[in-house]
């Protein structure tokens, strides 16, 4: 039966079981709302009964004042079920749709994030845009499905009974016009639908290269390129109108072919009616009654048709948002994983492959063996496979071939999430967000006290300078850090590692800070030669192998690859080598 009444709408039975279940996300309230829907349907035509009222008396007496005056309060309690169903559609709009759609994204927020959510696949601008409007248009959908069609199709069903009670004739004459101005809108629709995924696909272009823009002005800046990206901008920005342009065009035909209809159906209703007047079939009452009922005949069909193409402008949204919601987690825990305790920190590589995809190979054959307490130093050009390594340790993607293990267990064998927990990161570009600073310390400990937050803050040397700012600890750093220095946002990147208290520390510094890695087996990506002198144990990457593996004096001994970056870039040649 879905399959059915799905292939007549012109949609397969996935489109219609996602109706379904974006009505789910509002059965919590089904109570509140059938007490809208019954308001709705009360203030809907409440002059109905007086109008009735005024036919039987037209009928007999051939006037039309009780007819008239039955209109008029017809009217006025349209203008205030107007304003009833706008103060509800506020009220429900944004707290049966909205919040319940805000609750399973929190659910699915506690998962691992996806593959398409992690680099190199991200792209913020278009992403967010995606989210935006299919959230937008998630929840126009879940209105229409709620408060809509119900009661249209109510309303629908009692003007049919009624017209027919009224005249039998002139009712078949109009119910032959009355499907035409939906089969015009459901012709339609399919059309509108591949507007709508153009457009949003154009936006999120538009809104991608945006946020691209705004996340390197000053690269923009120093190429002079403002006006070159603001003419991209503008020629993106044109094509998205072009293609609402026509969809006004389009939009505008049909509603002008589907007022066509109507109005030759009043016209040959109303010739039809004089007709039996002047034979004395019918009365000018049940006529007058009669074009009342009718108007609430077609709009309602009207009403529908604008349901049917929301809704297949909707399904779009519910692909967008159902999708992220069901996204795979890019990785599971296995049925029996074992949370990471008591951590001593021994880290083993065992021929470690990796591919972002079958025909990039980023790591071939990774051997390496980690004592606890040890220091790492990861060194090579760029694309050489440093960020991949760190990103399996993480275990934000599994190796393809070979095995990682933490203690002599494989991390596949771990709860992804209790691994995390014993890892500490400090990045180069330190992510801080727009927040108070102790609460950016305390990112990863949430529980901390602001003793303990402090005394992080004095072991990363970010105290002093805490400090001298307004409110301390409850200075707001602003978005990515805008009000503090790139240095400042190191240290508390570094506090917030040092109040972890990891297990295993990862760093993408700058400098190697001894005070840290002290205890902690440790993996830095060194930009700088010099402050991987101390590591216990350099590892030399080229091409995703690892083709030199030792001290830093053995390496120079060996005067192979390493030394030669190291000569570099005492000369300030390393981009050249």
């Amino acid at each position: 039966m879905l399959k059915t009444i799905a292939g007549y709408l012109g949609m397969n039975a996935n489109k219609v079981l996602q109706a379904r279940r974006a009505l789910a996300f509002i059965k919590p309230h089904r109570k509140t709302i059938s007490v809208i829907m019954a308001i709705m349907l009360l203030f809907r035509r409440p002059g109905a009964a007086h109008l009735q009222g005024g036919v039987r008396q037209a009928r007999d007496e051939r006037r039309t004042e009780p007819a008239s005056s039955g209109r008029r309060l017809d009217h006025g309690c349209r203008r205030r079920q107007g304003s009833v169903e706008r103060i509800f559609q506020l009220a429900q709009l944004e707290g049966a749709a909205g919040g319940q759609l805000q609750a399973p994204g929190h659910d699915y927020g506690e998962a691992p994030f996806p593959a398409p959510f992690l680099p190199p696949r991200r792209n913020g601008g278009g992403l967010m845009t995606r989210l935006n409007h299919g959230i937008n248009g998630f929840v126009t959908g879940i209105w229409d499905l709620a408060f809509n069609i119900l009661p249209g199709l109510i309303y629908l069903v009692i003007s049919v009974v009624v017209m027919f009670r009224l005249d039998w004739r002139l009712s078949l004459l109009v119910v032959f016009f009355a499907p035409l101005p939906a089969m015009i809108g459901v012709a339609a629709s399919h059309e509108q639908t591949a507007r709508e995924s153009a457009l949003l696909y154009r936006w999120g272009v538009v809104f991608a290269r945006f946020n691209e823009v705004l996340s390197g002005i000053v690269t923009v800046k120093s190429f002079a390129m403002e006006e070159a990206e603001r003419k991209r901008f503008m020629g993106d920005v044109a094509e998205a109108h072009g293609i609402v342009r026509k969809g006004v065009v389009t939009d505008t035909k049909i509603g002008a072919a589907q007022n066509l209809v109507v109005m030759l159906a009043k016209t040959a209703s109303i010739g039809f009616a004089i007709y039996l007047i002047q034979r004395g079939e019918t009365t000018v009452g049940t006529l007058m009654a009669f074009l009342g009922y009718q108007g609430g005949l077609f709009g309602p069909v009207n009403s529908l048709t604008g349901v049917y193409q929301t809704l297949r402008k909707a399904s779009i949204s519910f692909d967008i948002v159902f999708s992220i919601l069901d996204a795979e987690d890019h990785l599971q825990d296995a049925p029996h994983a074992a949370p990471v305790e008591n951590v001593k920190g021994e880290v083993v590589f065992s021929n470690v492959s990796f591919g972002y995809s079958d025909e990039r190979r980023v790591l071939n054959g990774i051997d390496l063996h980690v004592e606890p307490g040890e220091t790492i130093a990861i060194v090579g050009p760029s694309g050489s496979g440093k960020t991949t390594m760190i990103s399996l340790l993480q275990r934000f993607y599994d190796p393809t071939a070979g095995s990682i293990l933490i203690d002599g267990t494989d991390l596949r064998g771990l709860q992804q999430r209790s691994l995390r927990q014993q890892i500490g990161v400090v990045l180069q570009d330190a992510l801080v967000f727009n927040d108070t600073i102790g609460n950016n310390i305390a990112y990863g400990r949430p529980d901390a006290t602001l003793e303990e937050i402090e005394a992080a803050a004095r072991a990363a040397n970010a105290h002093n300078f805490v400090s001298h700012l307004p409110g301390g600890y409850d200075f707001v750093v602003g978005e990515r850090g805008c009000r503090i220095s790139v240095g400042e946002r190191q240290r508390i990147s570094i506090a917030r590692a040092l109040l972890k208290n990891p297990s295993l520390l990862i760093l993408l510094v700058q400098d190697a800070l001894d005070r840290l890695i002290k205890g902690r087996t440790s993996f830095i990506i060194a930009h700088r030669l010099s402050t991987v002198v101390g590591a216990h144990k350099i590892l030399v990457l080229k091409d995703g192998q690892i083709i030199e593996s030792d001290n830093h004096d053995s390496l120079m001994k060996q005067d192979g690859y390493y030394a030669s970056l190291v000569k570099c870039q005492s000369r300030g040649l390393l981009m050249a080598c």
